[in-house]
């Protein structure tokens, strides 16, 4: 019982997915869809509509639909026949139009009412139809220029007639192309050769006074060249003389600036030598003036070591003799006092002995001095004696060294350059003898102020003095 029971349930079940499946299908045949480029003519017992982009549901057999395309129809306009224009002329034109439902409800149902059971062709026919109808009204208004050369304002044309015949079929005109057009008498061929022979002409005269005005234009620049040129040439010229004169002067001015430079540096140089022999001069009259006052010291100096000798040697012989024989004395007297004192005053004891011996010293002390002082004396008589004779002695004995002492500058002398400045005195090797000369001559005056004596006056002493013992031995023999 209970399995039987739940076989009817699978079966109710199955039976009631059937008829809901049957449902669903029968429900999807009857709902229909619009797209956006068609529209969807739904007529019935509820009265036609138009389903644009949205679907709807049709009731079978009660309700039909059909879809009529809403896309743009585009075909040619080429009539068969020749269209006349306005002047009479025979011309061939094509075109392209395009075309299309409009999408307004009404105007579907009115595209519905004339084309909806028409297949596509049927449909552009009829519809070329009508505007070659159009077109050929249209061609017959207007020239063949206009034709040809204003296709815009056919075009416009088109659209305007055809608007009012199309809204009666529920269409519009989008655009509307005159593609060519064609005459089999040339006419659109010679057309244009007014033009094209005007243009040529006014394109030659063009050319021409395009060449006319290039030629002057070209002579004038020529012209405008060749004077710049000539200008230029003569600037150029007149620069190059300029430079020329300047570079003239320039050269002028630098040979007289080396003109003076030469004379300048000749003059320096000239004068660079004259000073250097006049301090050469002055340099070898200083080396001889200090050269002699080193021999005049040499000579003090010599001098003096003689004199020093000849102290020394007075000296030494009052020690050697005078004082050896002084001191003997004194040795024999002390001796003799100091003998006498010692029988005499033996007695008086030591305090005498010492007195005496103390006397003795002092005796010995004053007898020494006394023997210097009378030394003295002696040195003194004999210097002056010897100053008088043996200075003159030693002047004249070395005025040969004096003289050549002075001269022996001029020996070291390596090169002497003689200058003759043109006067009237002796110049060259005359010159170097006459000052040697001068030289010479100045010894006498030398030997006078190292002396103090005039040398005429001692010659002439020396002179009398050689003449006075011959003198002397003539009356000794007389």
């Amino acid at each position: 019982m209970m399995h039987a029971m739940s076989n009817d349930i699978v079966l109710i079940a199955g039976l009631a997915t059937l008829g809901l499946i049957l449902i669903l299908g029968i429900l999807a045949r009857m709902y229909r869809k619009a797209g956006p480029n068609e529209a969807l003519i739904v007529y019935g017992f509820r009265g036609p509509r138009v389903i644009k982009g949205h679907g709807t549901v049709i009731f079978p057999m009660v309700e039909n639909c059909r879809e009529l395309s809403l896309e743009l129809m585009s075909f040619d306009v080429a009539p068969q026949q020749d269209l006349y224009t306005k002047q009479g002329v025979a011309v061939t034109v094509e075109a392209v139009a395009q075309i299309k439902v409009r999408s307004d409800q009404a105007s579907i149902l009115t595209a519905a009412e004339q084309f909806l059971t028409k297949a596509p062709p049927q449909r552009e026919g009829l519809i070329r139809l009508v505007m070659e109808g159009h077109l050929r009204g249209i061609i017959g208004q207007l020239t063949v220029e206009q034709i040809v050369k204003e296709p815009e304002m056919v075009g416009d044309r088109m659209r305007s007639t055809c608007a009012d015949d199309m809204s009666k079929m529920g269409l519009e005109v989008i655009s509307f192309t005159i593609k060519e057009v064609k005459d089999k008498n040339d006419y659109i061929a010679n057309m244009g050769r007014p033009d094209v022979a005007r243009i040529k002409r006014d394109a030659d005269v063009a050319t021409a006074e395009a060449e006319r005005d290039t030629a002057i234009q070209r002579a004038n620049a020529q012209r405008e060249s060749a004077v710049a040129k000539a200008q230029a040439d003569q600037d150029r010229v007149i620069a190059e003389t300029a430079s020329q004169a300047r570079q003239a002067e320039a050269q002028r001015d630098l040979d007289i600036k080396k003109a003076q430079f030469a004379e300048q540096s000749r003059r320096q140089q000239a004068q660079a030598d004259k000073a250097y022999e006049l301090q050469t001069n002055v340099m070898q009259q200083q080396v001889m003036a200090e050269q002699v006052k080193v021999q005049q010291v040499e000579k003090e100096g010599q001098i003096k070591v003689q004199e020093a000798e000849i102290l020394r040697h007075e000296k030494e012989l009052i020690a050697t003799v005078l004082k050896g024989a002084e001191i003997e004395r004194q040795r024999i007297e002390n001796l003799a006092s100091a003998e006498k004192a010692r029988l005499q005053t033996e007695a008086e004891g030591r305090a005498a002995a010492i007195r005496a011996q103390g006397e003795a010293e002092a005796s010995i002390i004053f007898q020494k001095g006394e023997a210097e002082a009378k030394a003295m004396n002696v040195k003194a008589e004999a210097y002056q004696e010897w100053n008088q004779a043996a200075v003159v002695d030693k002047l004249l004995t070395n005025m040969a060294d004096v003289v050549r002492a002075m001269a022996e500058p001029l020996s070291k002398v390596e090169k002497i350059t003689v200058v003759s400045t043109g006067g009237d005195g002796a110049a060259g090797v005359n010159k170097i003898t006459g000052d040697m000369t001068k030289i010479a001559a100045q010894v006498p005056a030398l030997f006078e102020a190292l002396s103090g004596m005039d040398i005429k006056q001692l010659m002439a002493s020396v002179q009398a003095m050689k003449q006075k013992p011959q003198a002397s031995n003539g009356a000794e023999k007389g």
